[in-house]
């Protein structure tokens, strides 16, 4: 199957999933419709665009944005909506129960948007959070066990708005996101966290860093999601990661050595000095074959390059 995309509509646009399916879509031709919040202190890093449009709006306002005055008519129909947009993605918020409950209506709201500007596709973002801990890697069909309220609303709103979806008439992909660096990152993230430190002679402390994680750069993450646009199947569930794993001290290793140009020994960089967190997460990679099967094989960015351009990015922004 391949689909004819357009124009798409896209929520939480100006993190580094969102910022890198922007510049894609752009180089692509596609028409963009950023549903994006009004305080948002981002916005100011979305790239002035003819192929841009904006609409302000949170998570839990989707349901009074007025199509009709977004000039939408069967000449300029949406063809797709991704729904990146997120709250309580951090911290103690991601057992913020009733503000993750709210995260899931603000999925359906999506869901009912997505349908009144005339989209045949829906793509939510979920998370690797669905899985809980898991010994091996990561698919589609391995069982789900949550273990915070971030995971376990990320679960149900992918499921309920598949069904939503399936009501409404329309196709539904769901993806379960791994980890995402590269810039437009958070602030919070341990990449950024690094690469903030490192640059500026900040103190930072590490666990031993002996777990296994899968880190992908987010223009490769954003080729993936474009590919699927095109030739995702409905009613699948994808992995969004590379599908190689490293521990996690070899890759706040290469950081600093990208950062600062030298090797550092652990104990320099203050790894093993933190103690791992309760239900700490071991090992953490997706298996890509179920994905490759779908939209072929999307090569994938070694770690220190992509480091080296968000640390340019980190250095270069305003």
């Amino acid at each position: 199957m391949y689909r004819k995309i357009r124009r798409i509509a896209l929520t939480g646009p100006t993190g580094a999933i969102g910022m890198a399916i922007i510049k894609k879509c752009i180089e692509e031709q596609i028409e963009l419709l950023l549903i994006t919040r009004t305080d948002s202190t981002r916005n100011m890093n979305i790239p002035k665009s003819d192929y841009i449009t904006l609409v302000y709006a949170d998570i839990f306002e989707y349901d009074k944005i007025d199509v009709r005055r977004l000039d939408i008519d069967s000449s300029r129909q949406v063809d797709a909506f991704i729904h990146l947009a997120w709250m309580g993605t951090v911290g103690d918020a991601r057992n913020d129960m009733e503000l993750q409950i709210k995260n899931i209506e603000g999925t359906m709201s999506a869901v009912r948007l997505a349908n009144r500007l005339g989209c045949r596709l829906f793509i939510g973002a979920g998370s690797q959070a669905e899985y809980g801990r898991v010994e091996g890697y990561l698919h589609p069909n391995t069982p789900t066990f949550p273990e915070n309220g971030y995971g376990m609303a990320k679960l149900c709103a992918g499921q309920m708005s598949r069904v939503l979806c399936e009501q409404l008439g329309m196709e539904h992909i769901w993806l379960r996101v791994l980890s995402i660096y590269g810039p437009y990152d958070g602030e919070k993230s341990m990449v950024m966290s690094a690469i903030d430190s490192f640059a500026n002679s900040k103190e930072i402390s590490f666990t031993k860093g002996e777990q296994k994680w899968d880190y992908l750069f987010n223009r490769d993450a954003a080729r993936m999601i474009y590919k699927l646009l095109h030739n995702g199947k409905h009613g699948k569930i994808y992995c969004i990661g590379s599908g190689k794993e490293r521990m996690l001290k070899e890759y706040i290793q290469d950081i600093y050595s990208v950062v600062t140009g030298r090797n550092a020994s652990e104990s320099d960089i203050g790894i093993g000095k933190q103690r791992y967190v309760d239900k700490q997460i071991m090992f953490l990679c997706a298996d890509m074959k179920e994905l490759e099967e779908d939209i072929g094989t999307v090569e994938i960015t070694p770690f220190t390059e992509g480091i080296k351009e968000t640390v340019e990015w980190f250095r270069n922004r305003e």
